[in-house]
C-alpha cells in the first residue's frame, strides 16, 4: 500500500471555495475534512475567535486542540454584529461553492446569511447546516452539545446497560456526537458537489447530531423495538498480570484457536460452547476460563500469543501508546505539523486515495491572520474599502501571539 502522496497525486477538492461559519467541534471537524482534500476553507471568526482557541495545550503560539480541527484553513475575522461585517460575509458566501454553519437554527436567517437569500444570487451554492436536532421540528431550537445529544439519543443509557450493575451513567468526555455529525456532514457535502457537477445546481443540507448518533445505535434500535429474551453477549475485558486485555473470539474458528492457545483443548467438545446460542448463554463462564489463563501472563504476552494463533486480541493501551504504534507510523496516520521548534501531531484522514492527496495541511491560522488577504483576493477590496469597513468595526488587525 502506498502510504505517502506521490507527485502524481492531486487535491480532489482543489478549486472548491468553502466559507466556514462553524465553531467548537462538529462544524470545524467537517470543514477540516474538506481542507485535508485541498479545498480552500475560509474560517469566519468573531473578534474573540472560536472559543476552542483558548483551550490548552499550546504549541507554536496556538491551541493544538483548535489546530487539530482547523489546520489548513484561512482565518478571517468578521464581526457579524456590524452591517459591513455581515455584508462582507454575504459577499464571500455568494462566491462560495460551500457554506457550512452550526449556529442554532434561525440565527443565519436573522443575520441575512441563510440559504434562501444566498441561493438567489448563487444557485450553485451547497449550504450545510449542522445542529443538535435539525433545522425544524419541536426540539429544533433546543441548545445542544455532544454530551446532551449522547444523553438524549439513548447512547449513554445503552452504554451504561452494557456495563452491568452501575448506579449512574458514565461521565462524558469523548464527543462522539460531534465526530459522527462531522463525518456525515462532510459526506453529504461531497455528495452534493457530485450532484451539482451533474445538474449545475446546489442545495441545502440539514445535518442533525441526534440523527447521527441514533444511526450508530444499530442493534440497540432493533432491540428497543423487539426486545430479545436475553441480553446479547457483551465484549468484556479480562485481567492480565499487569493490565487488561480484550479478546473477541467471534467465529467458531476463532473459538477453536482460542481453546488451543490457552491450553484448554477440551473446550472444543464442551457442550457449553458448541453453538453460538450456547456460547452466548455461557459467556461469563467462557470469560472466566480465559481470564484464568491471562492472569498468569502480561497483557503484551497475551496479545502476542493470541494474535499469533489467529484470535482477535489487544491489550488496553493509552492514546499515547496507540499514536506511536508501528502500524500507525507505517500508514502515516499522524501528521506532524507546527513549527520545527514546536511540532505536534494530529490525525490524518483514515483513508488513503491512490490518486488524491488527503492529509492534514500544515497551516495553523492565528486569529484573523488572513482577513485582509481574503477580502483583497476573493472580494477585490482595495485599501480604501478595507480601511472604511475596519473603521466601521467589521474587523480589527490580527494580533499574532508570541511563540
Amino acid at each position: 500500500m502506498q502510504t505517502t502522496p506521490s507527485p502524481a497525486q492531486h487535491d480532489a477538492l482543489a478549486g472548491v471555495l468553502v466559507v466556514d461559519f462553524t465553531m467548537v467541534m462538529a462544524g470545524p471537524m467537517c470543514t477540516r475534512v474538506l481542507a485535508d482534500l485541498g479545498a480552500d476553507v475560509i474560517k469566519i471568526e468573531p473578534p474573540d475567535g472560536d472559543m476552542v482557541r483558548h483551550r490548552p495545550p499550546f504549541r507554536a503560539g496556538i491551541s493544538t486542540y483548535f489546530a487539530s480541527m482547523n489546520c489548513g484553513k484561512r482565518s478571517t475575522v468578521l464581526d457579524l454584529r456590524t452591517a459591513p461585517g455581515r455584508q462582507a460575509a454575504f459577499d464571500l458566501a455568494s462566491r462560495a461553492d460551500v457554506v457550512a454553519e452550526n449556529f442554532r437554527p434561525g440565527v443565519m436567517k436573522r443575520l441575512g446569511l441563510d440559504y434562501e437569500k444566498l441561493a438567489r444570487v448563487n444557485p450553485r451554492l451547497i449550504y450545510c447546516s449542522i445542529s443538535g436536532f435539525g433545522q425544524s421540528g419541536p426540539t429544533s431550537q433546543a441548545p445542544a452539545y455532544a454530551p446532551i445529544i449522547q444523553a438524549a439519543s439513548g447512547y449513554e443509557d445503552a452504554h451504561a446497560r452494557y456495563q452491568g450493575d452501575v448506579d449512574r451513567p458514565a461521565n462524558s468526555g469523548i464527543f462522539i456526537a460531534d465526530v459522527m455529525g462531522a463525518i456525515h456532514a462532510a459526506s453529504a457535502i461531497q455528495t452534493a458537489l457530485l450532484q451539482r457537477h451533474r445538474t449545475g445546481r446546489g442545495q441545502s443540507i440539514d445535518v442533525s447530531l441526534m440523527d447521527s448518533v441514533l444511526g450508530m445505535l444499530i442493534y440497540e434500535m432493533q432491540n428497543a423495538q423487539f426486545p430479545a429474551d436475553r441480553q446479547r453477549q457483551v465484549y468484556q475485558p479480562v485481567r492480565a498480570s499487569d493490565g487488561w486485555v480484550m479478546v473477541a473470539a467471534i467465529t467458531p474458528r476463532n473459538l477453536t484457536a482460542l481453546f488451543d492457545a490457552i491450553g484448554f483443548p477440551e473446550g472444543k467438545a464442551d457442550p457449553r460452547f458448541a453453538s453460538v446460542a450456547e456460547k452466548e448463554a455461557n459467556w461469563h463462564e467462557l470469560l472466566r476460563i480465559v481470564e484464568n489463563w491471562t492472569l498468569k501472563r502480561t497483557a503484551l504476552e497475551c496479545e502476542r500469543t493470541l494474535m499469533q494463533a489467529g484470535v482477535p486480541c489487544s491489550r488496553y493501551r493509552s492514546v499515547s501508546e496507540a499514536m506511536s504504534d508501528p502500524q500507525v507510523e507505517y500508514r502515516h496516520s499522524m501528521a506532524v505539523i507546527g513549527t520545527d521548534a514546536e511540532p505536534f501531531k494530529v490525525a490524518n484522514p483514515p483513508y488513503k486515495l491512490s490518486e488524491s492527496h488527503a492529509e492534514a495541511r500544515n497551516v495553523l491560522p492565528h486569529l484573523g491572520q488572513h482577513t485582509e488577504e481574503v477580502l483583497r483576493t476573493v472580494l477585490g477590496y482595495d485599501d480604501e474599502r478595507l480601511s472604511e469597513i475596519q473603521a466601521d468595526g467589521a474587523f480589527r488587525s490580527p494580533v499574532t501571539p508570541a511563540t
